[in-house]
């Protein structure tokens, strides 16, 4: 599986889509702002950086393709700016540089700019200094900058996809992801691969940067260090359920499932600090974290009586689901499977619901280039 020829969300505004179903990736991004906030203070405090006529440069990595997108680059310009008028500096120009994979909607994006430079400009008035908005398509395990072009590089829920498929996965049986019945091999090989591409990303990162730029890194993480913990593998295990469920009915391979395994890895906290250790370019300013529902509507969290299995929960974490992981499963297991698979899976996942309140469990993390 070539990962960066094939993983993107689901394209358009239909009721599939990304853009249809991104709230929980919304509600992410608000509960990760106060960390953006602190570090953008930092960088607005550095005369380096606002020296005469300054372009402030940002990289939105992994930007994907809904209104969430150009919701970031939007709040990181407003608190530039904010921040100036504290510090009594005249705001500067922006570039923003949105990138994602090939095969990301960018159409999309672009039908929103009109807008989006519209509003600005009403909003902010003379405060709202030149905006240049592109696109830079490829993968973020690749240098995609110039060097010390960048500022700021923000990525929200991206970090955690691997640049491919761990090898010597063979073993996992008919397992998609890590999952209690992995053996210890399957471990190693995602703990392995994460390592070397966050390891990477960072020292590409950290030419692309200029001196004291800064990251705020937001991916999925696991709270302890065991892999096989709920909020590590569950969500998978579920999805995997009901490609077996479909297997029972003839409408999917034993075969096709042991050859597929998804190209994510939700790490813990000290695989995170281990690896910005030893890579070496970037201090550690914060690592904060939070969790979100896999169906942050879901109040049901506190008072368990109030969920049933036939709730809209099961749903609406299905068609999340589906947004992002429906190109990888088409490109392996066909078209024809999709919209059964998730039928199967919503009620999975509302049957899981009733009793395991499992959440997704995030890591915010800011760095600062040495």
């Amino acid at each position: 599986m070539e990962v960066v020829n094939i993983l993107h969300m689901n394209t358009g505004d239909g009721e599939s889509s990304y853009a249809s179903n991104s709230l929980l990736q919304e509600t992410v991004i608000q509960k990760a702002l106060p960390v953006l906030m602190h570090t953008i203070k930092g960088i607005t405090n550095h005369d380096l950086f606002f020296s005469g006529d300054q372009c402030f440069k940002i990289a939105d990595l992994g930007c994907s393709s809904s209104k969430n997108t150009l919701m970031v680059a939007s709040s990181i310009m407003d608190i530039v700016i904010d921040m100036c008028k504290e510090n009594n500096r005249k705001p500067p120009k922006f570039q923003v540089c949105l990138n994602d994979l090939f095969g990301n909607d960018f159409n999309t994006l672009f039908k929103m700019l009109p807008d989006f430079y519209a509003k600005r400009k009403k909003e902010k008035g003379e405060n709202f200094g030149p905006c240049f908005v592109s696109a830079v398509p490829g993968s973020f395990y690749c240098r995609l900058f110039p060097e010390q072009s960048l500022h700021l590089v923000h990525s929200s829920y991206s970090v955690h996809w691997l640049s491919q498929v761990p090898k010597g996965l063979e073993s996992n049986a008919l397992n998609i992801y890590m999952a209690k019945t992995s053996p210890p091999n399957v471990f190693h090989a995602y703990g392995k691969q994460f390592k070397t591409d966050f390891t990477y990303f960072l020292q590409i990162r950290s030419e692309e940067l200029v001196c004291e730029g800064r990251m705020v890194l937001t991916l999925v993480g696991r709270s302890v260090a065991d892999p096989t913990s709920d909020d590590g593998c569950r969500l998978w295990e579920l999805l995997a359920q009901s490609l077996l469920d479909m297997v029972k009915e003839g409408h999917v391979q034993e075969s096709d499932i042991k050859s597929f395994n998804v190209p994510i890895y939700y790490p813990c906290e000290d695989g995170i600090r281990n690896v910005i250790q030893n890579e070496g370019s970037f201090f550690l300013e914060s690592l904060t974290t939070f969790h979100v529902n896999w169906d942050p509507p879901d109040t049901d969290y506190i008072n368990l009586n109030d969920s049933h299995e036939d709730s809209t929960h099961g749903e609406n974490t299905a068609k999340m689901v589906r947004a992002f992981t429906e190109p990888l499963l088409t490109s392996h297991f066909g078209e024809s499977i999709i919209n059964e698979l998730f039928e199967k899976y919503k009620k999975h996942v509302a049957k899981h619901l009733i009793n395991n309140k499992t959440r997704f469990f995030n890591f915010v993390i800011s760095l600062t280039k040495k």
